[in-house]
């Protein structure tokens, strides 16, 4: 028997277990798909917000503004790439600078440090492809960007370098109490467990009702995305977003952690299966986006995507234990601030469990050390000196990123192996340049291939089930 299992494997089910990974537990996390984080974790702004939009006294105020700093240390600790760049709210108005000042009172009552209220002229001095129309705006300077399915990835492998043990494709299907603990049944066989943590998303109502009464409905909401050439990158220097409204942060425009600029999110209610982009969405953002950003170059665009946040009805996270069935907790309605928030969340998470009757014993070989080989960043002095003891490093496989053999080798020979070519993408990087993979994803498919020892028609794109290659198009060989 287990003593914690996890359902879900997204920033707030491999955060939980790696907290957990630093005491004497016995603890499983459950993933259905074929790796981590490719839900909502892997499709958002991927950014790290300060704290001042949520209301205060909710949990979303509490853990935003906890979870902006200790997910910058994580970061550090765990060699994850963030960017400490800073966000501005713009106002176009003399009614939406109200809105900006309220939200600079709301941010210092929530204890967001350093809030400045900036005026035109020191907003055109910071952001000069600023619209001419803004008058305004607040600064908030902890907020960052990262990359947030690296940083799962991270809080995974530590986990389960560290004993926690890790179930992909494994699907839940039903739970029941079993004893003085619970049997989870899964796609894969029972589980039985004595704490249950649900940390699974848009399906987390789902998971609730599997044996609680219902407590809260997930809507899922989609945001539709920009992903723009590095040429496009420095075109801004914070993340930027207009007054909030009824929908949510509205529009945004941002460098990411990797150089590029991301331009989105919509706000549409959708179902779960729904991750298409739609040409009434993009238009709605190119739109909103050129509000802020005039100057955007959406000739430059390398991808659109969609992402799916577990929206709820009430503006908080769900995060309890269970009044009839104890024992079993919800991370539940994570929507933002939910990847900023999740970490702190986590913490708290366990000394909860604690209290309900699991014994925390600190272990004192704890192992958190991860180092990442990013051939890109190296000077020449280094490269040379990584491709004289290996000389992978010194093929290059992916020529937009400059990703070499030698780390995506090494990939694969992590703590858990990825079993697609995006499982690659999220952890080295190729395939996210100009071409998306045009020209890399046949050479990374053969050494996922030939690394763990499977046919190249079994390496998947993403989930299960992706198939790139069908079949055979014609007979190769035989006649003379």
């Amino acid at each position: 028997m287990y003593d914690v299992t996890i359902i879900g494997a997204g920033i707030s089910g491999c955060s939980l277990a790696y907290e957990l990974s630093k005491y004497n537990v016995n603890a499983l996390l459950l993933e259905k798909e074929n790796d981590v984080s490719v839900g909502t974790t892997k499709a958002n702004s991927a950014i790290v917000h300060a704290g001042y939009d949520p209301e205060p006294g909710t949990k979303m105020a509490e853990y935003n503004v906890k979870g902006c700093a200790y997910t910058a240390e994580l970061c550090k600790k765990l060699d994850v790439p963030y960017k400490q760049i800073g966000s501005l709210v713009v106002a176009f108005s003399d009614d939406e600078m109200k809105t900006v000042n309220e939200l600079f009172d709301r941010g210092n009552e929530n204890g967001v440090p350093g809030l400045e209220v900036w005026d035109q002229a020191k907003l055109r001095e910071e952001e000069p492809n600023l619209s001419e129309e803004a008058k305004g705006a607040l600064y908030a300077p902890t907020a960052g960007v990262v990359s947030p399915w690296e940083l799962a990835i991270a809080l995974a492998e530590v986990a389960v370098k560290n004993g926690v043990e890790l179930k992909l494709n494994t699907e839940v299907t039903n739970i029941e109490k079993a004893g003085e603990g619970y049997k989870i049944i899964t796609n894969q066989g029972d589980i039985e467990t004595r704490f249950v943590v649900n940390c699974a998303g848009i399906f987390a109502d789902q998971v609730n009702e599997y044996i609680n009464e219902k407590k809260f409905t997930i809507v899922p909401n989609k945001g539709e995305y920009y992903l723009l050439d590095k040429n496009q990158g420095e075109l801004v220097n914070h993340v930027i977003f207009q007054c909030p409204n009824e929908k949510g942060k509205g529009v945004l425009v941002s460098p990411t952690v990797h150089g590029n600029l991301i331009v989105g999110p919509n706000s549409v209610p959708t179902d779960s299966s729904d991750l298409g982009t739609t040409l009434e969405g993009l238009e709605f953002v190119r739109e909103a986006a050129l509000k802020s950003v005039p100057s955007i170059n959406y000739r430059e665009s390398i991808r659109n995507f969609a992402g799916l946040r577990a929206r709820t009805g009430v503006h908080d996270f769900f995060i309890y234990e269970d009044e009839v069935n104890k024992g079993f907790f919800n991370m539940a309605g994570m929507a933002s601030p939910g990847l900023t928030s999740a970490c702190a969340i986590s913490v708290d998470m366990v000394q909860t469990i604690g209290k309900a009757g699991l014994e925390l014993t600190e272990k004192e070989d704890f192992d958190e050390e991860r180092h990442v080989v990013r051939f890109k960043h190296m000077s020449h002095e280094e490269r040379a000196e990584l491709i004289k003891k290996n000389p992978l490093y010194g093929k290059i496989i992916c020529r937009c990123e400059t990703v070499t053999e030698g780390e995506i080798v090494d990939a694969l020979h992590r703590p858990f192996v990825p079993t697609s070519v995006d499982g690659i993408k999220r952890r080295c990087n190729s395939g996210m340049g100009r071409c998306q993979g045009g020209f890399c994803g046949p050479r990374v498919q053969e050494i996922i291939a030939r690394e763990l020892g499977i046919p190249q028609e079994e390496v998947m794109k993403d989930r299960a089930g992706m198939k790139i290659i069908t079949g055979e198009t014609k007979e190769v060989g035989g006649a003379n």
